[in-house]
Formats: structure tokens, C-alpha cells, sequence
């Protein structure tokens, strides 16, 4: 076949390295979907703020869909996308207890709880190298902390934007699972991206 037949055979070659990419590429983007779905899927379920310490199965544990706080809505849009942030963390935590150490009152392991708080939370992802800077981008983690006091909040950023081209945010902050704009309501202490 001579050169013809290897011009032909690269640009096969090429093509499929093409259409691979693509297939990957659309597999995370539909990932990164799944997860916001997750999150957006609580609205309307989860009406009621309630930060009481509860015994949960594990892994998989969760409180009553109707009820949650702000990690809940994480918790529950990770397991969406097959992923058990309450093991997870749990098991870093055991692991490298000197990333979680002082971030709360107790540095004891509590799968019943671990995953259920923001610094928690911020640990593991910091740790997995998912922190970023710079613009807002669907699916990103937030982290603020609110007004008046020194409490922790996070949330998750949709892919419906506000008239400045921002995401509103899936988030618990005292009314149960909402979308809002309010990516800027409150001071932004982290940033992270799971799924790219």
C-alpha cells in the first residue's frame, strides 16, 4: 500500500483519538449534570433545616430526604453521581487524621457526623486537590462564611446563571433545599471543582 495506506492509517488513527476524547469528555460533562440534578432534586423534597445529630447506617447513612442542612445537599448530589462522601471522609479521616485535627470540638471519627460538616468537607476536597480560583463554574463547591457570625456554609453553583452570567447556588441555609442567587451574598472563603 506504501505511503498512501500510513497517511490512511494515522488519520484513522486521529479520527478515533477524536470521537475517544469526545465520548469522555461528553461521560464527565454528564457526570458534572448528574451531580448538579442531584443537588437540584432536593428542592422542594428537603424543607426543613435541621442540624440534629442523628445515628446513621454506614455507609450510605442519610437523615429523612424532608429534613438536612447545608453538607446534606453535597452529601446527597455526591451520592447521586455514586459517590459516599460519609465513607469517603470517614476513611481520610482515619487515614490522615492530622488534616481534620482542631477543626471541631472532638477529633474523634464519627461516621455519623464527619461528612455532615463543612470543614470538614473542605479538608477532604483540599486534600484531593480540587480547590480553585477564579470564575464560577457549574457544579463548582462554595464556601462562605455567613453574615453576623463565624458560621461555615457551602452550596453547590447550578448551571442556571443570574443576569451576570453567575450561577445561582443549590443550598440549606435555614429553609430547606433551595436555588438562589446568592453566590455573592456572602463573604467566599473557598472554592472548589470536582468535575471538570
Amino acid at each position: 500500500m506504501g505511503d498512501g495506506g500510513s497517511k490512511m492509517t494515522r488519520r484513522m488513527f486521529l479520527s478515533y483519538l477524536v470521537v475517544g476524547l469526545m465520548v469522555l469528555w461528553a461521560g464527565e460533562a454528564s457526570t458534572k449534570q448528574r451531580f448538579i440534578e442531584a443537588a437540584r432534586g432536593q428542592v422542594g423534597r428537603t424543607l426543613i433545616y435541621d442540624p440534629a445529630y442523628v445515628k446513621l447506617k454506614f455507609p450510605g447513612g442519610d437523615v429523612p430526604i424532608v429534613r438536612g442542612v447545608c453538607t446534606d445537599v453535597l452529601v446527597r448530589a455526591f451520592r447521586g453521581v455514586g459517590i459516599d462522601l460519609q465513607e469517603r471522609i470517614w476513611r481520610h479521616k482515619k487515614a490522615h487524621p492530622e488534616l481534620y485535627k482542631g477543626l471541631y470540638y472532638t477529633d474523634r471519627l464519627d461516621p455519623n457526623i464527619d461528612h455532615r460538616r463543612v470543614k470538614n468537607i473542605q479538608a477532604y476536597l483540599a486534600a484531593r486537590g480540587y480547590r480553585v480560583r477564579g470564575r464560577f463554574l457549574p457544579g463548582d463547591i462554595v464556601v462562605w462564611k455567613l453574615p453576623g457570625s463565624n458560621l461555615d456554609h457551602i452550596g453547590i453553583c447550578s448551571d442556571r446563571l443570574n443576569a451576570a452570567g453567575e450561577p445561582l447556588i443549590i443550598h440549606n441555609v435555614g429553609a430547606g433545599a433551595k436555588e438562589e442567587d446568592v453566590l455573592r451574598a456572602y463573604r467566599i472563603v473557598d472554592h472548589f471543582r470536582v468535575f471538570r
